[in-house]
């Protein structure tokens, strides 16, 4: 049933049930008139419960469902109407609570195409004309504006600037566009108008790719048993077999209704939603928004962990992570060279180095003759000399033989007068809770597998790698890859993959638990089952405690209610225990069992533990 139908099921009933003791106790009227509201109430809500029972009953299928279907049927045939209706009423609550817990505010796709432009700026002798980006065709004159998205995969024909494609690359750094740069479709323009010839249709381009993956995910998510099922699987037939026993002994088709109607399985259709919903509110105070409920009762589970790297286990942004002297230069000094000239850049990696003079108490010097033609680097002139901040690949050939071999991250040469002064070497700035975190997993979360999948390059991945203790990696991923590696992991063994980029969100859609970090992209909160507001791994240690947690006490509220309605399910076989009197005291067995799932929603002091 839909949840509008839920929710109108669980008004009719509980009015039909007021009506009708208002009509029998108060007005005294014993007639068929005063179950008139309790019949209504039985078609309006039963039927259609159980028309969707009896196709999953063709299907072999026997959830927790099937007895409260049984139950209405029973109690109909028997005249036991308020019975009936009282079972619908406990039944579509469970669904609308659980209704409640499961909506989402939009779908994947649709973020996705709502992200790309629907206009182009088609250049035609100089002058830009807005078309449709499904008009665009190979060879076409396009201008980006700065702030506007790149519509299709192409050439830098002329401009310079930098865009942002970390979301759709897993590079963690703004790159620099110059004329012959490549530019893909997806990509942030930041500052300058970049002109770019296409070299591929939009329906071909990265992007377009990308949507491509994502339906391939969303149309074959993985396979998950809710926990109710699995416990109503077990104790279904339990039920049926001891009401027809206490049927076929005593002769009396009251007892099969009395033990059936006891033996509902409301602490399993209450419980458990209620427990999720406590779960979903702690959550959301500790800066974790739960968009698929059933990441809670599955992510106590995980045995594989996957990892997206830049952004995750790094902070996403450059750092200076070592300076290399050549000529007996001094370090501090090849420092305050390059960030007094990086001061009056926008190079992508001019951040960083301002960042690393601060943080070592440089005193900046004053620049002339400052320049930076596109393909050259950044050049001026500090005390008299000549500086030059460049690339390696932009050196002379005699001169660039006299640097170091390359190494993971990346770099900038500092040249004066000339001659090399020094390297500055880079990386993406690991966090610095990441070592023990990952190293806590296994001992106190049976973790079992750890992966690092990454778009990032295999030289950068194997640094991180490294510092943060984890042996299996896996470099250069399309996002094709990333999901067929998650796919085939998820079909061993429970996973959770952990991304914050527009790249990650069809591997988050095919693990088991696919969590976000941070708001960086509306698509990646979409995709993922959890979104961790404030991007710190001690976040998503809280999310696996608040899970597990939650499946504790929703397993306790629902085993423990059906222990107690199996006591019950004994004493009305022996003939204890009427159909009325057992609906009341299953009601008081859901009290209990509520009562404990509303825990879910208490904070404790051990939601983190490394």
């Amino acid at each position: 049933m839909t949840e509008k139908y839920n929710r109108i099921s669980v008004s009719v009933s509980f009015l039909a049930i007021i009506l009708y003791l208002l009509l029998h106790y108060t007005f005294h009227v014993k007639n068929r008139i005063s179950t008139l509201p309790l019949w209504f109430a039985i078609i309006v809500g039963g039927l259609p419960l159980l028309y969707a029972l009896s196709r999953e009953a063709l299907k072999r299928q026997f959830g927790s469902d099937f007895l409260a279907g049984l139950s209405i049927i029973a109690a109909t045939m028997l005249g036991e109407h308020l019975v009936a209706t009282i079972i619908v009423l406990m039944f579509s609550g469970g669904q609308t609570l659980e209704d409640y817990a499961t909506q989402r505010a939009s779908s994947v796709l649709n973020a996705l195409a709502k992200r790309m432009p629907n206009v182009a700026h088609h250049v035609i002798d100089d002058k830009a004309y807005e078309i449709a980006v499904t008009d665009i065709a190979i060879g076409d004159r396009l201008i980006i504006f700065p702030h506007e998205i790149c519509p299709v995969d192409g050439t830098v024909e002329s401009g310079t600037g930098t865009m942002d494609e970390s979301f759709l690359t897993g590079e963690p750094f703004r790159m620099r566009k110059i004329a012959g740069s490549q530019v893909i479709s997806g990509a942030l323009n930041e500052d300058f108008a970049l002109t770019i010839v296409a070299e591929k249709l939009p329906a071909d381009s990265r992007y377009a790719r990308i949507m491509k993956v994502m339906k391939m995910a969303e149309q074959h998510p993985p396979r998950i048993r809710r926990l109710a099922d699995r416990l109503g699987a077990i104790y279904t037939p339990i039920a049926l077999i001891v009401a027809t026993a206490a049927w076929l002994t005593s002769g009396s088709p009251g007892r099969f209704l009395a033990v059936i109607v006891i033996a509902t399985p409301c602490p399993l259709l209450l419980a458990i939603p209620i427990s999720i919903i406590g779960a979903i509110s702690l959550s959301a105070k500790r800066g974790i928004v739960i968009k698929k409920p059933l990441v809670l009762e599955q992510v106590g589970q995980i045995q594989t962990m996957l990892f997206d790297k830049t952004g995750t286990l790094t902070h996403g942004e450059p750092v200076v992570t070592d300076i290399v002297c050549l000529a007996d230069a001094d370090p501090i000094n090849i420092l305050r060279l390059a960030a007094s000239l990086e001061q009056y850049s926008k190079h992508p990696l001019g951040a960083a180095i301002l960042r690393a003079a601060e943080e070592r108490s440089v005193v900046l010097q004053n620049v002339e003759n400052i320049s930076e033609k596109p393909g050259e680097g950044l050049t001026g002139h500090i005390g008299g000399q000549k500086i030059l901040v460049t690339g390696r690949r932009k050196l002379p050939s005699e001169m660039a033989t006299l640097l170091p071999p390359s190494t993971s991250g990346m770099e900038c040469v500092v040249v004066v007068d000339g001659r090399l002064s020094g390297l500055l070497r880079f990386h993406d700035r690991p966090r610095k809770e990441g070592k023990s975190f990952i190293g806590h997993l296994t001992p106190k979360h049976h973790v079992k597998h750890l992966m690092i999948l990454s778009g990032d390059r295999d030289s950068e991945v194997q640094h991180l790698a490294a510092i943060v203790g984890i042996a299996d990696v896996r470099a250069n991923l399309t996002p094709e890859e990333k999901l067929e590696i998650v796919r085939a992991e998820t079909r061993k063994a429970p996973t959770l993959f952990l991304g914050d980029g527009i790249n990650d969100a069809p591997a988050m859609m095919a693990a088991t638990v696919g969590v976000a970090f941070g708001q960086n992209s509306d698509i990646t909160a979409e995709a993922a089952g959890a979104v961790i507001l404030e991007p710190t791994l001690g976040k998503l240690d809280e999310l696996l405690h608040i899970g597990r947690r939650m499946r504790r006490i929703a397993l306790q509220s629902a085993i423990g209610g059906m222990l107690l309605s199996s006591l019950g399910m004994i004493a009305a076989a022996l003939g204890f225990l009427s159909p009325l009197v057992g609906s009341i005291g299953q009601e008081i067995i859901d009290l209990f069992a509520v009562l404990n799932a509303i825990r879910a929603s208490v904070s404790t002091k051990e939601l983190m533990d490394f």
